[in-house]
């Protein structure tokens, strides 16, 4: 496989032309927002900290593109802790529209929420109240976006579902929400080492990284045009004076933040290609990584005689494969330690492997890809695609360096614990309480589970806190009767909701993904249990719901009731998706609708025995009966 080479130069130069655009939309925001004045004295002169019009070119061409790449010498940057920006002198030719000065921002400054949060649409001549619907609960979870699992505390998580951040309350299952501000939807979540700040990047046009201050919510700061169309990552540095941001799709812009000031410091293109994780060496913050796809990077914040750079140096695979890289450690002495998508351990060495680490007989650490490692009490922890955690001795693999011409390196793991099957672990997250070792993991196929990494011989087996979808919801459903919903997506699950109680009751899993359902009328079936669901492979199934110990109608229970889904019926009318399913007024007709461009028509008290069917010009996107008036 074609080592990339991270040559994009034209690229470079047209997301750089971009950039003259930006001043006028941060302006028009900026404008837009009044902000809360906690202090009569909230915003006090800074004439060393101006923005220059020169400054507006963030982006700069490669100069070396193996191994350097400059970022805005035009900043200074005198202190890593202070994290100040240097005055410029202004271009001749706008010297007097830049006459402004900046202002430095005080400490008990905030923003208004009700005015960055996104707001219903409502037309202008509509009487429609925009509290018209109000979030009750959210029974969704994006489990395949990046580090979307966070800890506020022993109790608060924190994770994107849509266009809503979710505080979780652990003990209590409650929720409480905060809204996007772009209403476009959030890209990535951060936590501050000191958990008394978190940050929210948006998805949109130029959208805004917010940092909101914790336990109180309120909008502290806001990071404007990082980035084109969202951000991929945010990580803040060790003692949490400076964020790293870095772009999604197209722009891939990396940017240091001093954030308290709202104002970049260095800006630079990561790459060429999507970059997955942008975080800072704990060890020293004055280096970076990235990685991403077919890539992983390394940077340094280093003074030269134009002022301070962002040195990057692209790692470089020689002779092993080319892999796009998930998870990756800064070791305390420079070396980085990466995952690979066949599961061996890479170990980094002046941007060269120095040697690919795995298990005895060549067998890879992790079957799949590794999404996490993480350094924890002198012990390294991968976290797999398979489901599996595993422990290494640190020491082993800091010192570890090849044998023969193959370069790998057998090592075996201290511990492992295989959560379940069917789990895809992609992020984890330690609790900590004291005495126990007990982590948060984010399962990208669709759960938050908690587990005990004490190896003892009282350890606790995995605990599923919560299940999810882990896609789009294709359809929902709700129960003629009562407070049921059911749900079904491509990830081949039905789920019945009691959304009354605010709870999963049960779901079944097939194995094709769902992608219409129906409950069934009354008239059909009396008891109100029944729906039927239709499959991207062309297959409807008629499903009960039932209670094991004999009761099959929920109405009017006072208590979470066990229930259970069975399987009633099955047949394949479509070649394709069912996209569409209605019974006729009366009941006495089911009609199914596909991709595949057919109609078929079933009589139901025949047993859904077929009538016939009708082609159609293109793929069925919905049916309904006429009413009786026609």
């Amino acid at each position: 496989m074609k080592e990339p080479d991270d040559q994009d130069t034209d690229e470079e130069k047209s997301v750089t032309s971009k950039s003259d655009g930006k001043k006028s939309l941060r302006s028009s925001k900026s404008e837009s927002r009044s902000p809360v004045q906690e202090d009569d004295t909230f915003l006090e002169d800074a004439t060393d900290e101006t923005f220059t019009e020169g400054e507006e070119s963030y982006l700069e061409e490669d100069s070396d593109e193996e191994r350097l790449e400059g970022s805005l010498s035009s900043f200074q940057y005198d202190d890593l802790q202070s994290t100040r920006v240097s005055q410029q002198t202004p271009a001749p030719a706008v010297e007097e529209a830049e006459e402004e000065v900046k202002k430095k921002i005080s400490e008990s400054f905030f923003y208004d929420y009700m005015e960055l949060a996104s707001m219903p649409f409502v037309t202008l001549d509509s009487d429609i109240p925009l509290d018209l619907l109000t979030l009750v609960h959210s029974f969704g979870y994006d489990c395949r976006k990046r580090a979307n699992l966070q800890l506020l505390d022993n109790s608060i998580a924190i994770y994107i579902a849509g266009n809503q951040l979710i505080f979780l309350n652990l003990k209590t299952k409650e929720q409480i929400y905060l809204r996007s501000s772009s209403g476009e939807g959030i890209g990535v979540i951060g936590v501050h080492p000191h958990k008394t700040y978190f940050t929210v990047a948006e998805k949109g046009s130029f959208p805004d990284i917010i940092i909101y201050e914790y336990p109180s919510l309120r909008p502290y700061r806001i990071l404007r045009d990082g980035t084109e169309k969202g951000y991929a990552y945010v990580n803040f540095n060790y003692s949490g004076t400076l964020l790293a941001s870095v772009g999604s799709n197209p722009d891939y812009t990396l940017t240091i933040w001093n954030w308290k000031e709202e104002q970049p410091i260095l800006r630079t293109k990561a790459f060429s290609q999507e970059v997955f994780k942008v975080t800072f060496n704990p060890d020293n913050e004055e280096q970076l990584t990235t990685s991403g796809s077919g890539h992983i990077k390394f940077w340094e914040m280093a003074f030269t005689f134009t002022g301070l750079k962002l040195q990057g140096s692209l790692g470089r695979f020689g002779k092993t494969t080319t892999t796009d890289i998930e998870g990756y450690m800064e070791l305390p002495d420079g070396k980085v330690l990466s995952g690979s998508e066949w599961g061996n351990m890479l170990l980094w060495e002046g941007g060269l492997i120095k040697v690919e680490l795995c298990r005895g007989t060549s067998k890879s650490c992790h079957n799949g890809p590794i999404n996490q490692i993480m350094l924890d009490e002198g012990e390294v922890i991968t976290v797999g695609s398979d489901g599996c955690v595993r422990i290494w001795d640190f020491e082993t693999i800091d010192t570890a360096d090849t044998i023969d011409e193959t370069g790998l390196l057998e090592i075996e793991p201290i511990n492992e614990l295989q959560v379940d099957k069917n789990v895809n672990l992609f992020s984890m997250i330690k609790m900590s309480e004291t005495g126990n070792n007990f982590w948060l993991a984010q399962d990208a196929n669709g759960a938050i589970w908690k587990l005990d990494l004490s190896f003892s011989n009282i350890t606790q087996d995995p605990e599923c806190l919560f299940s999810f979808h882990s896609g789009a919801v294709e359809a929902v459903a709700v129960s003629p009767l009562t407070y049921l919903m059911a749900t079904t997506a491509l990830d081949c699950s039905v789920r019945i909701y009691d959304f009354a109680s605010k709870t999963l009751l049960t779901q079944m899993k097939f194995k094709q993904g769902g992608t219409a359902l129906v409950w069934v009328p009354r008239m059909v079936n009396f008891t109100g249990a029944e729906i039927i669901v239709g499959f991207e492979d062309g297959v409807v199934r008629i499903l009960e719901l039932y209670d094991p110990k004999g009761l099959t109608i929920f109405v009017g229970r006072k208590k979470i009731s066990d229930a259970d889904i069975r399987l009633k019926q099955v047949f394949k009318p479509h070649t394709a998706r069912v996209t569409a399913l209605a019974y006729e007024r009366d009941g006495e007709i089911l009609a199914t609708g596909s991709k595949d461009q057919t109609v078929f028509f079933f009589e139901v008290e025949r047993d859904y025995k077929p009538i016939g069917y009708i082609n159609t010009p293109g793929p069925v996107c919905q049916l309904m009966w006429s009413p009786m008036s026609h």
